[in-house]
């Protein structure tokens, strides 16, 4: 049933920010580019579900039932690349979206993938092909936005339990970002315009907080989003690198897998999130 998983409301909530996107930001994103999206992230869950139960044993096979029937991750995947990546070619996206779902099911640790999907897809094509890139002031700066962003993304964070994540990279990012306006004397102004974007707050609510990517321990947790949002800071003001944001995930997220090795939590199942209360009759 439908808005049972809160990855329902995620998906909603994704697809109502691009329909929101393409009809007040006047987006040239072309509606051809997210049909092959979605179409490749469902294909490509399948084809890779199918291959993995091919070779697994009955018993196996009955624990992967569930993801047979997984639409859900894929669909948030794709949504997800569509709000972030552009590119001139449908071929472009093609890549990035398989990139993305297959990266769930090859640097896998256990019963977790630890590459964000979408993120490792967006990595992927601004690394591999010649005519993708990332906008991250596509959103503008006004204010209503960023209300709409946390408003619905912390509906979803107090469900599944990652705020923490969320806070510990935005409020250390904010302050580097103060220390830096301040040793150079700038106007807050620039400190403000620097913060508000919409994509950075996607990024903290939606992208940095998968829980089937991220540590397990919630200090833990607190410590890595803090790693990212210093490596993002470098990036950005040393570099001068405008994604800095998806390659500083994408570069520490292969330390989730040494992190949860070394201190020891519960795993997050969605299945946890779900809904289970009966109607009253």
């Amino acid at each position: 049933m439908l808005f049972k998983d809160i990855r329902d409301y995620q998906i909603l909530y994704l697809s109502l920010f691009l329909i929101l996107g393409i009809g007040t930001r006047d987006w040239t994103l072309r509606p051809s580019m997210i049909i092959v999206v979605i179409a490749t992230s469902l294909v490509t869950q399948w084809i890779f579900t199918y291959i993995i139960n091919s070779f697994s044993t009955a018993d196996e096979k009955e624990q992967k039932i569930e993801q047979k029937i997984n639409i859900r991750s894929p669909l948030i995947t794709s949504l997800g690349i569509s709000l972030l990546l552009r590119a001139d070619y449908p071929t472009t996206m093609f890549f990035a979206t398989a990139m993305a779902i297959a990266s769930k099911f090859v640097f896998k640790f256990g019963d977790k993938h630890f590459f964000n999907p979408a993120n490792f897809g967006i990595i992927s094509a601004l690394a591999l092909t010649p005519d993708a890139w990332v906008s991250p002031g596509q959103w503008g700066e006004d204010w209503w936005y960023a209300i709409l962003f946390v408003g619905t993304g912390g509906m979803i964070l107090q469900r599944i339990g990652r705020w923490d994540t969320t806070a510990a990279f935005l409020v250390f990012y904010a302050l580097l970002e103060a220390i830096r306006n301040f040793w150079l004397n700038w106007t807050w102004d620039v400190y403000c315009h620097r913060l508000m974007s919409g994509s950075l707050l996607l990024f903290a609510l939606f992208m940095v907080t998968d829980p089937r990517s991220i540590p397990n321990s919630p200090i833990v947790r607190v410590i890595w989003a803090a790693c990212i949002a210093l490596v993002t800071f470098i990036l950005r003001n040393n570099f001068y690198l405008s994604t800095a944001v998806f390659w500083a995930l994408f570069a520490l997220a292969p330390l989730t897998v040494i992190l949860d090795t070394l201190w020891q939590a519960s795993s997050f199942s969605w299945s946890k999130t779900v809904n289970t209360e009966q109607p009253t009759p």
